[in-house]
Parts: C-alpha cells; structure tokens; sequence
C-alpha cells in the first residue's frame, strides 16, 4: 500500500472517529432537550447510532462526556446571557436584564435541570455550575451596579429572586406566563433596590 493511501485510509478512520465522537455530544444533548435529564451511556449510545465501547473509546465515563459538552457550549450558552442594552433607569435595566435572563432560562431549561439533578454525583458538574453562577452574579453587578450599596442579605436575596431556581418555580410550579413571571421577579427586585 502506498504511502498516500494509508494516510488517506488514516484519516478516514480520523474523520469517522470525530463524527462518531460528535454524534454522542448531539445525542446527550438531545436527550436532554426533550426531558430525558439523566441519560445513561447506554441511551446516548443508542440514539447516537454508535456501539457502548465507541462511547467509551471517546469518553472515559459521564464526567468526560459532561466536560467536553461544556467545553464545546459554554461560549454559546454564555452569550445567551451576556449583552443586552445596559443603559437607561433602574426600572429599565432591571426590566431588560431579566428579560435577558429570561431568554437564556428558557432555552437552557432543561440542560440546568439536568445538571441540578446530577450534581450530587459528577465533581465537573458542581464546578461548571458554580463557575455559572459565579459568572451571573458578576453580569448582574455589570448591569445593575446599585447592587454594591446593598447590605449583604439584601445581595443575596437580589441572586436568589433572578435565579434559575425562582424562575422555574414561577413558570412550571405556579404555572405562570412568561410575561406574569418576568413582572413578579422585576417586581421584587425593585421592591429590594428602591428600600
């Protein structure tokens, strides 16, 4: 065989192996949009249409998979809650960053839920989550810097009231409208900045 045939032979087995490989993320992460919270290796393996040892040719256990889903996704799932039109009063900013957040709780509803129900079990979990929430404090100082002359429960009170935790509690629990949810939160949060 010559040597320009088994380098096109290797990189077919390359560019099947990154297809493969991407194939399992789509699949995890397709199982989780539709509410499949926590899928096993074997359900991601199924649909995405490759055998378990492949799965774990690619991914050393769900810790790995986890990681490289957020390694691939975080710029995206962050702009999601980054930018926005930060001028204007008060009530103003406090209206567009929860609609602003309001959007990203919405499209990533599901991928939260399902890394809330496994942070008891993946380390990589419990940090991407905290480095998260981190990142959200610090975006909403960016937009409402009122938030420094706060004593410290009224801060805290301000994270708990624009969290994902206070939103899906407002939408699926109590069963509110978008519109009705964004109206409670933007109300407490002027009720605490205007004290």
């Amino acid at each position: 065989m010559s040597q320009a045939n088994k380098k096109g032979e290797v990189d077919g087995r390359r560019a099947r192996s990154e297809r493969s490989k991407q194939a399992i993320i789509d699949a995890s992460l397709a199982l989780m949009e539709e509410g499949v919270l926590i899928p096993t290796a074997q359900m991601i393996s199924d649909r995405a249409g490759v055998g378990i040892r492949s799965f774990f040719r690619h991914f050393e256990d769900m810790e790995t998979l986890f990681s490289t889903i957020d390694e691939q996704n975080r710029e995206q799932t962050e702009a999601l809650f980054l930018g926005g039109d930060r001028d204007g009063t008060l009530e103003e900013r406090i209206l567009h960053a929860i609609e602003r957040y309001t959007e990203g709780y919405e499209k990533e509803r599901n991928r939260i839920l399902s890394t809330s129900a496994q942070l008891w079990r993946w380390e990589i979990l419990r940090k991407n989550y905290a480095r998260y929430q981190r990142g959200l404090r610090k975006d909403l100082d960016d937009w409402l810097p009122e938030l420094k002359q706060l004593e410290k429960e009224q801060r805290e009170a301000v994270d708990a009231v624009a969290s994902f935790e206070m939103w899906h509690r407002l939408r699926y629990h109590q069963g509110l409208s978008k519109r009705a949810a964004v109206a409670v939160v933007v109300g407490m949060l002027n009720a605490v900045l205007s004290d």
